[in-house]
This record gives structure tokens, C-alpha cells and sequence, in this order.
């Protein structure tokens, strides 16, 4: 996601780091660690990161068809000791992956179902403040569809950044207290969090609007007429950055109202052949970005939305299953008149396009599954 214009200075959504055998020194924060304030060494810190991997896992393995979710031990019961759940966030996490099995019930009506995954998590950075610990992770996921035809992905992944709070008790021993997504797109399939909405400038009732998208399986063809872009070069583009951004161009994902979602399907639309339009970044009619300078029509969710209609760039959709590569789809999630998110298609088979889009970093989700999980929102569909 990225709403209006922000200037922020953001963070990577992917950062490598190294948990295990690596000699990490506590990060104690000015005058906060006593004597009775438990240590957090290497090896405590790899236990952080593998019960942050257990409580994904069991995330992602609630909707997969068979998986460890149909079990009766969850991976993160395996915990205990030195440092486990605490008994409520276990039954949070209890609560969490009967709602994903929802999701799953909701998505196999969709026509789309799950048979393996791979969930990996990484441990960025920690930081401590007396017996109070907070881990910054990095969610890896990919899903394998159960069933495909033709030439349909095989699988779908996203990356999803995750900040754990760790307590200790009287003990010294550490319990899992908090999990909060640290992403503000919310977007990740396995999270039930709320994408964080977009608030629209107070001018926007005079702006052209966009009429919504009917989400109905097998609408009337809509096939792609012209060639004035390379929309094959468009989704070339969103499948090569999803997860590995383009230094070419800021990031703003992690910090402030919206995040790189716009920003990213711009760069895109430009690698298709998309020119510039010069002028003030606050002129809705302008598009323009780089490394120095981007007009607020490039990164801003709705500001996109007035200059596609505006510039004629695009044209409405009556249904998201009618988008082809290229394509721009947008989502209102709280319905109310200010667009949330922008995503590109970069795959289309058997009639159901699939997105890639950032804020989440996601490859090739089907809009069965984002209309799946949010079927109460209100979607807008570009032709490009």
C-alpha cells in the first residue's frame, strides 16, 4: 500500500540476518538492565527465531489441506523452559489458526486450495529493555496450489515482517506475549490482521472516481485490445522486484500512512512503457519518479487512481476477473471512498489473474484468494 504522500525513510522488508552461532551482544538500552535482569545471549535469541518460525508455520499449516493444522500438537506446543508461549497467546494462537481454517473453508469455495508450504522465518534485530524483549522477524512463505490446470502457477509466496514481544517471568525465563504485524499492508494470507487504511486528502470528492468492480466468478470477456505498452514487460518487472527492490527507486514500505505498494506497481507500469508527465508533485495530472523525486501520483493510492482516469491511461474494469497482465487492481477495505492498496496482474490462466504487489511482498496471488479474504471490500479494476 501507499497512500497520500508521505516523505519517510523506510526499511527493507526483507533483511538478511544470522541467528544461530553468531555471538550477539544484549542490547540493553541506557540504564535499564539490573541485577536480577535475565541475559539474552546467542542462544536465546535462536530460540526467539525458532518459536517465531513455529508460530508461522502453524499459521500457514492451517491452510493447507491435510497439513499439521488437522493435527492435535501444534509445533509451538513443542516449546517450554526457557522460553515458550505464554498461556495467552497461546490461546490467541489457538483462536488464530481456527480462523485460518475458516479461511481455508472460504478459499476451497473459491476454487483454491493449498497441498504443502514452506515457511521460513529469520531474525533481524532484537532489542531489550530490562526483562522486556522485542523480535524483528522476516516471514517467508510459499504456498503450493493443490490443484492446477494448464499452465497456472504452481505455487504462491509473500514476505511479511513480524514484531514478537518477549516477557520474562520471575524466573528468567522468557514467554511470548505479543505478535504484531510490522507490515501495513496486512495482505499476507496466513494474518488476520486488518490492512491499515488510507485516508484520502479532504479535495478528494471532486476527484474522478473509479465505478467498482463486481467480484463474480466467469464475467463476459474482456480481451486486451490495443499494444501501446509491453505488458509483458510490466509483469516481467513486478516478478523480478516483488521481494528484491529496485534501488533505482526509494522504498516506502514500513513507516507513515500506506507504504510501496503504488510506488512499486508505477515502476512497473513505467518498465512497460508508461512516460513521465513533468510538473508539480502535487498535481494529481503529473506522474513522475526516480530516486530524487516522485509526483504524488506515482506513490499515492488514490493520487494513481485520479491521474490513470484523468491522463485516460486507463480505463474502468466491470469485473476483477476480466484483468489481464498488466492490469491494475485497487481495493477500498473499509468502504470508505478512499482507496487501500494497489496490485498489478503478472499471470493470468483458466481465467483467474493473479496479483503481485508489495506490502506485503507477494508473487502471484489469485484474486480468488484476495476476494476470498476480504469479500466485504470494494474493488477497482484498470485497464492499462
Amino acid at each position: 500500500m501507499s497512500g497520500t504522500r508521505r516523505r519517510v525513510t523506510i526499511v527493507g522488508a526483507a533483511a538478511a540476518s544470522v541467528v544461530a552461532g553468531v555471538a550477539l551482544l544484549p542490547n540493553w538500552s541506557a540504564g535499564a538492565a539490573v541485577s536480577d535482569d535475565p541475559t539474552v545471549d546467542a542462544r536465546t535469541r535462536a530460540t526467539f527465531q525458532r518459536l517465531a518460525d513455529a508460530v508461522f508455520t502453524d499459521r500457514t499449516n492451517a491452510l493447507v489441506e491435510g497439513g499439521r493444522a488437522d493435527a492435535d500438537k501444534p509445533l509451538t506446543d513443542g516449546f517450554s523452559g526457557d522460553v515458550a508461549l505464554s498461556s495467552g497467546t497461546a490461546r490467541t494462537e489457538d483462536a488464530t489458526r481456527s480462523a485460518l481454517g475458516q479461511r481455508k473453508e472460504k478459499l476451497a469455495q473459491a476454487g483454491e486450495t493449498y497441498r504443502d508450504a514452506s515457511t521460513t522465518v529469520t531474525l533481524n534485530a532484537t532489542r531489550v529493555t530490562g526483562r522486556t524483549a522485542k523480535a524483528e522477524v522476516t516471514e517467508t512463505t510459499t504456498l503450493t496450489y493443490a490443484r492446477t490446470r494448464g499452465n497456472a502457477p504452481k505455487t504462491t509466496g509473500f514476505q511479511a515482517r513480524h514484531e514478537l514481544t518477549f516477557t520474562a517471568d520471575r524466573r528468567g525465563d522468557w514467554r511470548l506475549t505479543g505478535v504484531r504485524d510490522a507490515d501495513q499492508g496486512g495482505l499476507a494470507v496466513n494474518t488476520l490482521s486488518k490492512p491499515a487504511p488510507v485516508k484520502a486528502t479532504a479535495a478528494a470528492d471532486t476527484m474522478p472516481n473509479a465505478p467498482r468492480a463486481a467480484t463474480t466468478r466467469n464475467p463476459a470477456a474482456a480481451p486486451k485490445a490495443g499494444t501501446t505498452y509491453d505488458y509483458k514487460a510490466m509483469a516481467a518487472y513486478a516478478e523480478k522486484h516483488w521481494n528484491a527492490y529496485n534501488k533505482d527507486y526509494p522504498d516506502f514500505s514500513g513507516r507513515g500512512a500506506g507504504g510501496d505498494c503504488t510506488n512499486f506497481v508505477s515502476q512497473s507500469l513505467k518498465a512497460g512503457g508508461w512516460k513521465h508527465v513533468p510538473g508539480y508533485v502535487y498535481d494529481y495530472t503529473r506522474w513522475f519518479g526516480n530516486a530524487d523525486i516522485q509526483s504524488h501520483s506515482f506513490i499515492g493510492v488514490n493520487e494513481w487512481s485520479w491521474f490513470a482516469q484523468n491522463s485516460k491511461r486507463t480505463t474502468p474494469l466491470a469485473n476483477v476477473y476480466q484483468l489481464e497482465v498488466g492490469d491494475v487492481l485497487q481495493v477500498d477495505f473499509d468502504k470508505d471512498g478512499s482507496k487501500d492498496h494497489t496490485m498489478i496482474v503478472t499471470y493470468k490462466s483458466g481465467g483467474v489473474p493473479y496479483l503481485t504487489y508489495h506490502s506485503n511482498n507477494t508473487l502471484r496471488r489469485s484474486v480468488a484468494s484476495i476476494v476470498a479474504s476480504y469479500p466485504n471490500a470494494y474493488y477497482y479494476a484498470y485497464r492499462t
